[in-house]
């Protein structure tokens, strides 16, 4: 049954009630669904402004994504995009415009028993933003429709005792060649990113080099990406793309380096700096660091004596 959340947020928890509310035959599988957009008849004055789905949606669309453009070049392929979200995750109601492309809807449940129910969470790209599509070559839009076509004829085919098997090991490859794909995606956009990696040294220098961490604490993934206009999961990708690192090994380093600045050039207290750097409990700011240098603060602090 479709639920009204509060703040005018409609929750499916089925397959069949997505398909029901947008016109669609009965889904061919309780658990998972493959549906061409162009199908989809969007009802009027029934959803608010934001639905939430109880399952995995992987949506390719042909007509949503332009090129973007940085400076004088563009950095996007046009032949379409694809955009991953997990269960619950909120996102907007789809507009009166007649989209082109089609939509993967899995629920969790179709995973149970197999290694991909565990190993799916470690998808970053489930948690990027709609803005942070992956953007299709046309080589890899065939690519995707091939495996799309796969799973569109499984479905509409007898089922059978490996009917699942092979259902499950075509989303695992589609996965992986997401992951592929966004790893190229991160190259081509290399000028863009490069500055937003630049913008987040400056934002975390700024953070600790004006003593805010002693009030606001630590700083988090998620404030960073905030002010970034960026989702975390995006931002720690891509930072692990370029540097090796993800956005939280990145802030401990941040935190370790001024640590050491404190420690090697004050004569504050171990308490005293961990205080600085917004640490609540100075025992925790003395493990990191011991973790991250293989020294207690006080034992660094004594090679400088």
């Amino acid at each position: 049954m479709m639920k009204k959340e509060e703040n005018s947020f409609y929750k499916f928890e089925s397959l069949t009630d997505f398909h029901r509310v947008f016109g669609l035959p009965k889904p061919l599988h309780p658990m998972i669904s493959f549906v061409d957009l162009k199908d989809m008849k969007i009802p009027e004055n029934v959803l608010p402004g934001s639905i939430i789905l109880n399952f995995y949606k992987i949506a390719y669309k042909t007509n949503t994504c332009g090129k973007a453009k940085y400076g004088q070049n563009y950095y996007d392929f046009g032949e379409g995009g694809l955009v991953f979200t997990s269960p619950n995750q909120i996102f907007e109601s789809p507009g009166s415009n007649q989209a082109s492309g089609n939509l993967l809807l899995i629920h969790p449940d179709f995973l149970l028993t197999y290694p991909l129910a565990k190993k799916i969470k470690q998808y970053g790209f489930f948690s990027y933003t709609a803005n942070e599509a992956l953007y299709l070559s046309d080589k890899e839009k065939n690519t995707i429709l091939s495996i799309f076509a796969i799973l569109d004829d499984e479905l509409n085919s007898r089922i059978d005792d490996f009917s699942q098997d092979v259902i499950i090991s075509q989303i695992e490859l589609l996965l992986n060649y997401g992951n592929r794909f966004y790893k190229r995606q991160f190259i081509t956009r290399k000028a863009v990113n490069n500055d937003m990696i630049q913008k987040f040294e400056e934002i975390l220098s700024e953070y600790f080099s004006n003593e805010k961490s002693m009030m606001s604490g630590i700083p988090t993934v998620q404030n960073l990406s905030e002010q970034l206009h960026i989702s975390p999961s995006y931002l720690s990708d891509m930072l692990r793309s370029f540097t090796g690192q993800n956005a939280q090994q990145h802030i401990h380093d941040k935190l370790i380096e001024t640590a050491k600045e404190k420690l090697s050039s004050s004569s504050l207290s171990v308490s005293e700096i961990a205080y600085q750097l917004g640490f609540e409990f100075p025992q925790s700011f003395s493990r990191l660091f011991k973790t991250k240098t293989k020294l207690s603060p006080l034992e660094f602090r004594q090679t400088f004596n």
